[in-house]
C-alpha cells in the first residue's frame, strides 16, 4: 500500500489524443493524478467537470491533472470531446497502473461484490514523491478540497 512520502510508481499510458504520456513528463510539477471507475458516468462526470471548471486555479498552483481509468482510448476521447476537458485521460486497459497504485480493489453494490477502480486522487510533487493521497474520494466538492491543500 502506497504512502505519502513514497516515490510515485513511473507508468506511461495511452492518453485520450492517442499520445504517450509518462509521469516522468511532469518532472519538476505537481501532478494531480486522479483514478476513476468509468468514462461518461455520473460521479464520474462531476470530477472531471469539476477538475475542468478549476484548470486556471490549477495551473496558477503550477499543477497539471491527469485522469486515469481502464477505459479504452475510443471511450476517453468521447469523454473529453462531450465535456470539453482539457487535461489528459490516460488509458490504464490492462489495469498495471491501477494495481501499482493499490486502487483496484473489491467494491460493493447492492449487496454484489466486483473488482473495480476505487476513485482515489494522489498529488504528486515534482520530486516524484507522494505528498498526499485522497482515498475513497466522494466526487462532490473534492476538486475544491484539492485545491485549497495544494
Amino acid at each position: 500500500m502506497l504512502k505519502e512520502g513514497d516515490k510515485a510508481p513511473a507508468f506511461q499510458l495511452e492518453s485520450d489524443s492517442g499520445e504517450k504520456v509518462a509521469l516522468k513528463d511532469f518532472k519538476g510539477k505537481t501532478v494531480i493524478l486522479y483514478f476513476y471507475p468509468k468514462d461518461l458516468t455520473p460521479g464520474c462526470t462531476q470530477q472531471a467537470c469539476d477538475f475542468r471548471d478549476a484548470a486556471a486555479a490549477i495551473k496558477k498552483k503550477k499543477a497539471v491533472v491527469l485522469g486515469v481509468s481502464k477505459d479504452p482510448v475510443a471511450s476517453h476521447g468521447k469523454f473529453r470531446d462531450k465535456h470539453s476537458l482539457t487535461f489528459p485521460l490516460l488509458a490504464d486497459v490492462d489495469g498495471k497502473v491501477c494495481g501499482a497504485y493499490g486502487v483496484w480493489q473489491e467494491k460493493s453494490l447492492y449487496g454484489r461484490k466486483f473488482m473495480g477502480i476505487v476513485r482515489t486522487t494522489f498529488v504528486i510533487g515534482g520530486d516524484g514523491r507522494i505528498q498526499k493521497i485522497y482515498p475513497k474520494v466522494k466526487a462532490n466538492g473534492h476538486v475544491a478540497q484539492v485545491l485549497g491543500e495544494l
